[in-house]
């Protein structure tokens, strides 16, 4: 078991909650990218099979593979043809926030079916649940943090590139082939981490304990 939590970024006994939840909580991100594109005029994700909640039409193998290795990793991104909205920028905002959202969604639901198993009592059952449920609520509100941060191919960019005026985005689209390779910096050089998104990824531990005591306290 040492060797196999040698080379992964998670302990491989929390591995089951941590595939269990991503696997819901990247489907269901996708999958609300899809809805609200739709809804709002374009069917390419339709077209394309992903107006679905099937996990393995989301899930990217690579991303996957980055992480349970690296710690982050992502799904296949849900195709957007912004010139099927009749208003665009709207549209473009709505569609992008629909996935963090979305996130954010599913940790409340955690959070509340958390509550309810804390109150049946004990047992190895009740025991994975109450753990999974821990571990989802989590990785939930990592995503839903996570994906606003600014910086392409985020949904936090395409929000406010939406936002910004025309010869802005323009100017700023120019620069969107980069974005990954800023993104691996950002995380990879522990200097630049501790500054930029360390210190927003810090709000999540934060937030997973405010859900929990938001129902501790409702009930």
């Amino acid at each position: 078991m040492e060797f196999f939590n040698s080379f992964l970024a998670f302990d491989i006994q929390i591995l089951p909650y941590i595939i269990i939840s991503l696997m819901i909580a990247f489907t269901v991100h996708e999958f609300a990218h899809a809805y609200v594109a739709y809804k709002f005029g374009d069917p390419t994700a339709k077209r394309q099979g992903r107006l679905t909640l099937n996990p393995s039409v989301h899930l990217d193998p690579l991303g996957t593979i980055f992480l349970l290795l690296f710690g982050f990793g992502w799904a296949r991104p849900v195709p957007v043809n912004r010139f099927n909205f009749k208003n665009p920028r709207l549209a473009g905002i709505l569609t992008s926030v629909a996935g963090p959202l979305s996130n954010l969604l599913m940790a409340f639901i955690g959070g509340f079916i958390l509550l309810v198993i804390a109150g049946l009592g004990d047992g190895p059952i009740l025991n994975f649940i109450f753990s999974l449920c821990f571990w989802f609520i989590y990785l939930n509100v990592l995503l839903f943090v996570f994906n606003l941060i600014p910086i392409p191919p985020l949904d936090g960019y395409r929000i406010v590139s939406d936002l910004l005026p025309n010869e802005t985005r323009a100017k700023l689209s120019q620069y969107e082939i980069y974005g990954v390779l800023i993104f691996l910096v950002l995380v990879l050089v522990k200097p630049l981490y501790n500054v930029t998104i360390g210190p927003i990824l810090g709000l999540v531990p934060r937030l997973t304990e405010w859900i929990i005591l938001f129902y501790g306290g409702l009930f």
